[in-house]
């Protein structure tokens, strides 16, 4: 990572204003670096595509204005995160290539070398017990093979998916439409805590960003430009997750999508994508053959049979009945009292007792599976 100084820079140019992403790129590919745009002349700045006076002036204004640079790395360092810039090693493999890349990020958490194996999986606000369900199981089987999932830690599908990567457990990164230091939705707060010790919570917004509905389209190209592939769980016709599709393949992204019910209106987006063109997806084998991952699934199943066997924990008999009731489908918390014959208070005490011996795991929306 770049020292203060060289930083400072950076998010001098980061907090002029109209000096979006591209016009960041397009002014380090002319001068090399910020510090050498903030000596350049209005007339020499005005030759960069995309570059008016009013910028100019702008930019030449801001020459000797710390005041935003300053008070951002201080929130920074107050919040535990860093800034990366493109000129960072650090800076994702994924996303250098792009010309509306962002130039900087903030990151609470840390980017690691096998992020650049990731699927996005996106979808509704507002899913069905199906889609979450679905969107859970995804993440957990991409996990379990070794690919970082991305999404948005907005409500329903995302949060399903960084649940089911967590549970995994694998490493997993939200793209924030506010500051990292903005928990949005509210409720989510403990789940940003979880993705950032486990991967990474980042954003291309300032710190103290509130949220607001214009941000968001913008994030996503950030979610499928971390991504190899996009995954649509569940989708209105009307739904955000258009915006994911159209930078995915903008980007030359694999673009996927869940089938579901025809009279299911969180599904007709999701089913018009498949008529499309998006690959069907029906469980993570699609998506790792498609990406040609699966050797690194097969290999992992591998070495876990060449693995000596442990013996099986002993088990008694409320804990033998449940097990013998779960199966790797999962299972609803509220329907295992009838089929296990146990008693609410009995079940969430055998259910907890197996889960301690690794031989039951819950997933997102209270669904259990034997494992």
């Amino acid at each position: 990572m770049m020292n203060s100084d060289e930083l400072l820079w950076w998010l001098r140019l980061k907090g002029v204003p109209r000096v979006g992403p591209i016009k960041y790129r397009l002014l380090l590919k002319e001068f090399g670096s910020p510090q050498n745009v903030f000596q350049q002349s209005i007339a020499g700045l005005c030759r960069v595509e995309g570059v008016v006076e009013a910028i100019a002036e702008a930019i030449v204004g801001s020459r000797h204005d710390d005041s935003f640079a300053v008070s951002q790395m201080e929130s920074a360092h107050k919040h535990g995160v860093s800034i990366i810039t493109a000129g960072d090693p650090e800076f994702p493999e994924n996303l250098k290539y792009f010309n509306d890349a962002p130039a900087l990020l903030y990151v609470k958490g840390g980017f690691e070398l096998q992020d650049q194996k990731a699927v996005a999986i996106v979808g509704s606000r507002d899913p069905s017990s199906y889609g979450r369900n679905v969107a859970g199981n995804l993440a957990l089987e991409l996990g379990k093979a070794g690919l970082t999932i991305v999404s948005g830690m907005a409500r329903g599908i995302d949060t399903s998916a960084h649940l089911g990567a967590l549970a995994a457990p694998a490493r997993t990164i939200a793209v924030l439409g506010s500051g990292v230091d903005i928990p949005y939705p509210m409720e989510n707060q403990k789940l940003r805590d979880r993705i950032a010790a486990q991967g990474a919570v980042i954003s291309e917004y300032p710190m103290g960003t509130q949220p607001a509905a214009g941000l968001f389209p913008s994030r996503n190209r950030i979610i499928t430009g971390l991504s190899l592939g996009v995954v649509a769980v569940e989708a209105r016709t009307d739904s955000g997750v258009f915006s994911s599709v159209r930078w995915a393949a903008d980007q030359g992204r694999d673009v996927f999508a869940v089938p579901g019910p025809v009279n299911s209106a969180t599904s007709q987006g999701t089913n018009q994508l498949i008529k499309q063109g998006a690959k069907l997806v029906s469980n993570a084998r699609d998506i790792l053959e498609e990406l040609k991952l699966e050797q690194r699934t097969y290999s992992k199943a591998q070495d876990i049979k060449s693995t000596p066997a442990t013996p099986a924990p002993k088990l008694d008999e409320a804990e033998e009945k449940l097990y013998n009731t779960l199966t790797p489908e999962p299972r609803h918390i509220d329907d295992l009292p009838g089929m296990a014959n146990l008693s609410s208070p009995e079940l969430i005490k055998t259910l907890l007792s197996l889960e301690l011996k690794g031989m039951v795991k819950q997933l997102p929306g209270k669904m259990f599976i034997r494992t």
